[in-house]
C-alpha cells in the first residue's frame, strides 16, 4: 500500500530516512510531497492508504479524493489543522503522536520567558524566575516538561487539569489548582490547552486581569485560545503586563507598534522545530500507520 508524506514545512532528512525505512520495512510503498501546492497534496493521496502531515490542512476536499484512505496521522500534538468531522465521515481514522515534541515545547517557552524578563538582553536590568510563580493551564505532555524545568529554576509550580489526578501533579512537585481563577493569580500562565469549541477566545479580559503586578502570559499552545481584543485591552489599561507567544496572533503588528517589548512571538511556529523533536515526530507517525495498516492499532485516535 502507498504512504503519503505531504508537508510543506519539510521533516529533517534523517527523519525522512527513518521513516522510509519503518514504511518499506512493513512493505509499503512511500511517496513525499514536501514544500508542495494544495494541489499537489490533492494529485498524490488519490491512491493512498495512509497519510502524514505536521501543519498542513486536511480538509473536506483532500478526504473527497483519498478514496482509499484509511489513516491519517499528524506528526505532533495539535491537530485542529485535520477536519475530524469528515474524517469520520470517511471512515478514516485521525491520530496524533502525544509527547514527542513535548520537551522542544517546554524548552522553547522558558527560553522566550528568560529572552523576555531579560528586556531581550538590551544591556538593561532585568528580573529572575527564582522564587517566582508559576500556573500551567493544563498537565498533559508540554505542561509536564514546562514544570520540570520550571522547577529547575527555582520557580513554584501549579497546574489546572481535570483529566490529570491531584496525585499525579503532587508527585511530580506540582500544586492542583481547580478553579481557573485561582490559576491566573500566578505571575507566570503558561497555556498549554488544546485549541476546540469550548477553549477557543477562553483566555480573556476577565482572565489575564487577575495576574499579579508584572504578570507574565506564555503561549505555546494555539492563536485561537486567546481572545485577541481582549488581550490588546488588558495591555493598554495594563502597563506591567508582558505576552509571549510561540504562535503569532492576527493583531501582532499592532500588538508590537503598540506595546514594543512588551510582547514577543516567534515568527512562525517553532516549539517543535528541534531536530530531536522533528525525528521523534516523525518516526512515530510513522510507526502509527504502519500499525494501523497491519492490525487498526488507533491507540492515539482523535475522532470518532
Amino acid at each position: 500500500m502507498k504512504i503519503l508524506v505531504a508537508t510543506e514545512k519539510p521533516f529533517a532528512p534523517v527523519a525522512v530516512q527513518g521513516i522510509k525505512e519503518v514504511v518499506e520495512a512493513a512493505g509499503h510503498e512511500l511517496v513525499l510531497v514536501e514544500k508542495g501546492t494544495k494541489a499537489d497534496m490533492l494529485a498524490a493521496v488519490v491512491d493512498a492508504a495512509g497519510l502524514i502531515v505536521r501543519s498542513d490542512k486536511v480538509d473536506k476536499e483532500v478526504f473527497d479524493a483519498a478514496k482509499q484512505l484509511k489513516v491519517v496521522v499528524r506528526a505532533g500534538a495539535g491537530y485542529d489543522n485535520i477536519d475530524l468531522a469528515e474524517a469520520t465521515a470517511h471512515g478514516v481514522c485521525v491520530m496524533n503522536t502525544p509527547g514527542q515534541n513535548a520537551n522542544a515545547v517546554a524548552e522553547l517557552v522558558m527560553g522566550m520567558v528568560v529572552t523576555l524578563i531579560r528586556n531581550n538582553y538590551n544591556g538593561t536590568s532585568g528580573t529572575e524566575l527564582l522564587g517566582k510563580t508559576l500556573g500551567i493551564h493544563a498537565f498533559g505532555a508540554v505542561g509536564r516538561n514546562v514544570a520540570r524545568i520550571a522547577k529547575g529554576f527555582g520557580m513554584k509550580v501549579s497546574s489546572l487539569d481535570p483529566w490529570v489526578k491531584d496525585e499525579a501533579m503532587e508527585a511530580e512537585g506540582v500544586t492542583p489548582v481547580h478553579d481557573i481563577k485561582e490559576l491566573y493569580k500566578n505571575q507566570y500562565v503558561s497555556l498549554h490547552i488544546p485549541a476546540t469549541d469550548q477553549t477557543r477566545r477562553s483566555v480573556n479580559r476577565e482572565l489575564i486581569e487577575l495576574m499579579p503586578k508584572n504578570g507574565v502570559l506564555i503561549n505555546a499552545a494555539r492563536k485561537e485560545v486567546i481572545d485577541e481584543d481582549s488581550l490588546a485591552e488588558v495591555l493598554e489599561a495594563r502597563p506591567d503586563i508582558r505576552y509571549v507567544a510561540d504562535v503569532k496572533p492576527d493583531n501582532a503588528d499592532v500588538l508590537k507598534e503598540k506595546f514594543g517589548d512588551r510582547v514577543f512571538f516567534t515568527p512562525k511556529k517553532m516549539g517543535a522545530q528541534t531536530s530531536e523533536a522533528n525525528i521523534n515526530a516523525g518516526l512515530a507517525a510513522a510507526n502509527q500507520v504502519v500499525a494501523h495498516l497491519k492490525d487498526g492499532f488507533n491507540r492515539f485516535q482523535v475522532n470518532k
